[in-house]
């Protein structure tokens, strides 16, 4: 019987390689990662992991068509490209994206799962029109689900793993703070445990969008694991650690698309209030959602603690 090769973009990003390693663990497809240079470091300790890579580079549709047939489903995230410029600007998510769809198409496979984000100009009223990297992905989500592939959308909250991946918790004299622009100590965020929670949803999709009865295609699914303030988050991480956590509400960083991403998860409680949490959807396909407390437990006990 033909693998069922599920391609991956973002290989070596948080979502990405968690994908890969649960596709890889569960076995009912085999993954193949999608990477613009095959021969990295990041490529080669995928390859040792027996993940096969292929090259693909996001902003040439034709290695993308290459690098994706006999595939039947794909796993897609884009990424911001530095500096970040608006449609008819030059490259950007949007040109991955379509790029990702169309080539997908043209390669023959099935159903397409994207990593996308809420249009904020549009939540807002035009109120922030800056946060060009979430308008980006859902311009893309658009496309997708016009495309005519069965297609996936999970849209993220704020990664719980950015305590240490982007030193969010910072030690200090008694313990440790957690400042975040533009959030007063009672504005509520969106968190999600990446690594945890996005492949049993992944899989969930996979192994669902088959079924007809299951109504998954052109569907965005949330995938929250709390919604609070980040003071709230600072206490539990206190109780668990033994130690002060304070939360500061941080000045701007004087960077427009950041300063307006962090006031629109402010004023906007992380953007998915609209969806229960856990995700009934997602819980309905046999995901089963992990807490704070095991994520404090489990990941940031062992690196914070003493």
């Amino acid at each position: 019987m033909a693998p069922r090769i599920v391609s991956v973009f973002g290989a070596t990003g948080v979502q990405g390689s968690a994908v890969l390693r649960a596709l890889l663990k569960d076995g009912t497809f085999t993954p193949r990662a999608i990477a613009r240079n095959p021969e990295s470091e990041a490529a080669l300790r995928l390859k040792a992991r027996g993940i096969e890579v292929f090259e693909g580079d996001s902003l040439d549709k034709a290695s993308l068509v290459s690098a994706l047939r006999g595939s039947e489903a794909v796993f897609a995230v884009t990424a911001p490209i530095h500096p970040i410029k608006a449609e008819g600007e030059g490259p950007n998510e949007i040109t991955q994206g379509k790029n990702m769809v169309d080539a997908a198409k043209k390669a023959g496979v099935k159903f397409f799962i994207f990593s996308s984000l809420p249009d904020v100009t549009k939540m807002s009223g035009g109120k922030y029109k800056n946060v060009l990297h979430c308008d980006q992905k859902a311009v893309v989500e658009e496309y997708l689900q016009s495309s005519g592939l069965a297609n996936a959308s999970i849209h993220l909250g704020a990664f719980l793993e950015n305590y240490w991946k982007f030193g969010l918790l910072k030690k200090t004299a008694t313990g440790f703070d957690v400042a975040v622009p533009n959030f007063t100590a009672t504005d509520r965020e969106a968190f999600t445990w990446v690594e945890r929670d996005v492949p049993p949803a992944v899989l969930a999709l996979l192994n669902n969008y088959t079924d007809p009865s299951k109504n998954i295609s052109g569907k965005s699914y949330p995938i929250v694991n709390a919604t609070m303030p980040y003071a709230k988050l600072a206490a539990m991480t206190a109780e668990v650690l033994g130690v002060e956590v304070t939360f500061t509400s941080a000045p701007p960083t004087g960077v427009l698309p950041m300063d307006e991403m962090y006031a629109a998860h402010a004023e906007y409680s992380g953007f998915y209030t609209a969806t229960p949490v856990p995700n009934p959807d997602l819980v309905a396909l046999g995901v089963q959602f992990g807490t704070i407390e095991e994520f404090l437990d489990m990941e940031v006990k062992p690196r914070f603690g003493h």
